[in-house]
């Protein structure tokens, strides 16, 4: 028996043929919160390692001084920015505030701007 109708569409398809910018920021909120959890695990190391002593916190600090786990926690923070703001917009979309196509383009541009806002803002305060 023959079907008619189109089958599955995979991730991939999607992302191939609607590269609009609000579902672009639907999916990358998904993939923000995955590396949240990931990333978590290095900050409650170094929180750890703080906490445990003095010669601790002061072995965290110079770990913090280097580039590569400065940059790590840098992306670590914009990751969290970037998962807030967009977090935020569907809370917003919950309460049918902009939900409508050129308010949710809008918001997406929003979340954007405000979060590589907050990366400049953190980054000139880490490094």
């Amino acid at each position: 028996m023959k079907i008619d109708r189109p089958g599955s569409v995979g991730l991939w398809d999607t992302i191939r043929f609607n590269l609009s910018l609000v579902p672009m920021v639907s999916i990358t909120h998904r993939v923000s919160g995955m590396l949240l959890f990931g990333g978590v695990a290095f900050a409650l190391f170094l929180l750890d390692m703080a906490m445990t002593s003095e010669a601790g916190f002061d072995e965290a600090k110079l770990l913090l001084q280097q580039t590569f786990p400065k940059g790590l926690m840098l992306l670590l923070l914009a990751t969290l920015m970037f998962h807030v703001f967009v977090g935020l917009k569907h809370l917003l979309l919950d309460l049918h505030i902009g939900d409508t196509v050129t308010a949710s383009r809008l918001g997406s541009r929003l979340v954007l701007l405000l979060t590589a806002a907050s990366v400049i803002i953190l980054y000139l305060k880490l490094w």
